[in-house]
């Protein structure tokens, strides 16, 4: 029988280096902050992309490499680092991942031009993807019983409260004018996380059994099994990201690389990407069966699908980080288009979402402990649902930030007991000699759900944005060419158009059109928000208490 099955009994891990009370939690401490530089860096770029494209001269392509870039090798590499740290050491991963990291920033910081930069940003996103799933299965390992939701809690809150938190940093740098700090303060933080994780951090791994050992397994490294994840991730995600910019179907604009031509007709890039990225998973499959038969190890561990909960986990946490990333990418277009707002204001409009996350993320271990991790997520998904649902219908073109507030706070309220207990729930059946599997893989559906997110409510906005424009202009005494240009360039600048429109008085009826249609836009972005995350609430409705029902489905 092959190892991965889970009619096995899972192995004792490596025992962690004491660690018992005031030292674990110290160790929390700099799991937590690494998780904050990584994802800050992610959601940082949005708001200080117009400063460095001016400073750098960046081309409208140059400029959506430098977004998306990142998350691109994040996602692609999260499942292969995953289980590198279960095999040579989680601490050792997580301290190579922030120097990896810090490095990159420095690179960032100095960039001179486009090509410098998106290979920095890129040498982040290998960074990120070792601190990652690093934190996740060194919590997993670490913390058991009450203390085990507690941590989750605050493993939870980290991810969606300094999401939110980015584009705050962001926009007071950029305020400030100084966007190349937002890279270069990396190296200081990364020197210290380094120090506190080889003081603090205890190290845990998953070394293979005496058997494996003496038939050389642990040379028997899957090597396979990571380039086609890595490559059938990176086309996946590529192709999610890109399908606003060179259409999903047909092509909406020429694309080159390295001396390679698409032309602006046809069938788009993107669906031969995406189903390049379906067959290289589909291959991986296939590898990964044949490789558990032999009894042979494998990168993804595939019958970690067979606990109920794990499953359904991942799914709830791909459709949440798609609202929550597609709502930080629509609100502060939408503030902007209408309001002219400056960035710091605009992040500030967001805040909100970020003391909610933090506020409940910390409560959400104990509500666990006495209701159960399962119904927190429930609860959680619940209420982010009816917030969406609110700001979706109260949203206007006279709506500021402070309109949002109170919708975006009951918001992160809602994502802040779902994120802290919904990682808890999805591992607490997953032996932890697989822990590093796992969480790669939570990881990587966390991520795909963010760029799918963005792509997804990006569309949704943007098509609504051109359809609303063109009907409101309809009655207008404009030549129905310049009136088809108008609608084009609100829908083809994300709405930041309307500002334009507003500094010309002459077109005022013009600049209220654009202002009632990035409303529409905003609505309809945020109503198809709410309706991914109430097929999340579906999906964790069937959560049920950890326990090890996987074991009794596997035999049956």
């Amino acid at each position: 029988m092959p190892e991965s099955t889970f009619l096995t009994p899972p192995r004792a891990p490596v025992p962690a280096e004491p660690a018992a009370g005031r030292r674990r939690w110290l160790g929390m401490a700099v799991i937590s902050l690494g998780v904050s530089l990584i994802v800050v860096d992610a959601t940082i770029v949005g708001v200080l992309l117009p400063r460095i494209v001016t400073d750098l001269g960046l081309t409208t392509t140059d400029a959506e490499w430098v977004t998306s870039v990142y998350a691109l090798v994040f996602a692609a590499l999260l499942i292969p680092f995953g289980r590198a740290g279960d095999l040579f050491g989680r601490r050792r991963m997580f301290v190579l991942g922030v120097a990896v990291f810090a490095a990159a920033s420095v690179g960032a910081a100095l960039a001179s031009d486009g090509s410098a930069l998106i290979g920095a940003r890129a040498l982040q996103g290998v960074g990120a993807s070792m601190v990652l799933p690093t934190t996740l299965s060194t919590v997993n390992a670490v913390f058991t019983g009450r203390e085990r939701a507690v941590a989750f809690g605050i493993w939870g809150s980290m991810i969606s409260g300094m999401a939110a938190l980015g584009p705050l940093a962001g926009g007071a740098l950029a305020t400030g004018g100084g966007w190349r700090w937002a890279f270069g303060i990396n190296l200081p933080l990364g020197a210290a996380l380094i120090a506190g994780a080889l003081w603090l951090m205890p190290e845990t791994r998953q070394p293979p059994p005496a058997s494996a050992r003496r038939a050389g397994a642990r040379r028997d490294v899957d090597w396979l099994g990571g380039l086609l994840s890595t490559l059938g991730l990176g086309a996946l995600v590529c192709g999610i990201i890109e399908g606003q910019t060179y259409g999903w179907w047909v092509a909406t604009r020429p694309f080159s690389m390295a001396g390679f031509g698409w032309p602006e007709s046809g069938l788009s890039p993107v669906p031969v990407v995406l189903a390049l990225g379906v067959v290289l998973l589909a291959a991986l499959v296939v590898v990964e069966r044949s490789r558990a038969a032999a009894g042979r190890s494998v990168l993804l561990d595939l019958d970690l699908f067979r606990i109920p909960n794990f499953r359904r986990g991942n799914l709830a946490s791909a459709l949440i980080n798609v609202g929550e990333l597609g709502l930080l990418f629509v609100l502060p277009l939408f503030l902007l288009g209408v309001h002219g707002t400056n960035p710091l204001e605009i992040s500030v409009a967001i805040l909100p979402l970020a003391a909610g996350a933090f506020l409940s993320g910390g409560y959400a271990g104990n509500l666990a402990n006495r209701r159960g991790a399962h119904r927190v997520v429930q609860i959680g998904m619940v209420i982010e649902v009816g917030a969406v649902v609110a700001l979706g219908v109260t949203v206007s073109a006279s709506t500021g930030g402070l309109g949002l507030a109170p919708w975006m706070l009951l918001y992160g309220l809602g994502l802040g007991l779902t994120s802290a207990q919904l990682t808890n729930v999805s591992l607490a059946d997953v032996p932890q000699a697989r822990a590093g599997q796992a969480s790669g893989t939570q990881s990587t559906a966390r991520q795909v759900g963010a760029a799918l997110g963005i792509a997804a409510i990006g569309t949704v906005f943007a098509t609504s944005l051109g359809h609303a424009m063109t009907d409101r202009l309809s009655g207008s005494a404009l030549p129905p060419e310049e009136r088809a240009a108008v609608a084009r360039d609100l829908r083809e600048s994300a709405g930041t158009y309307g500002r334009e429109l507003h500094g010309t008085p002459a077109r005022a009826a013009e600049a209220r059109a654009a202002d009632e249609s990035l409303a529409v836009a905003t609505r309809h972005a945020a109503l198809t928000t709410a309706a991914i995350l109430a097929l999340g609430l579906a999906v964790s409705l069937r959560l049920r208490p950890s326990g090890d029902h996987h074991r009794e489905e596997s035999k049956g």
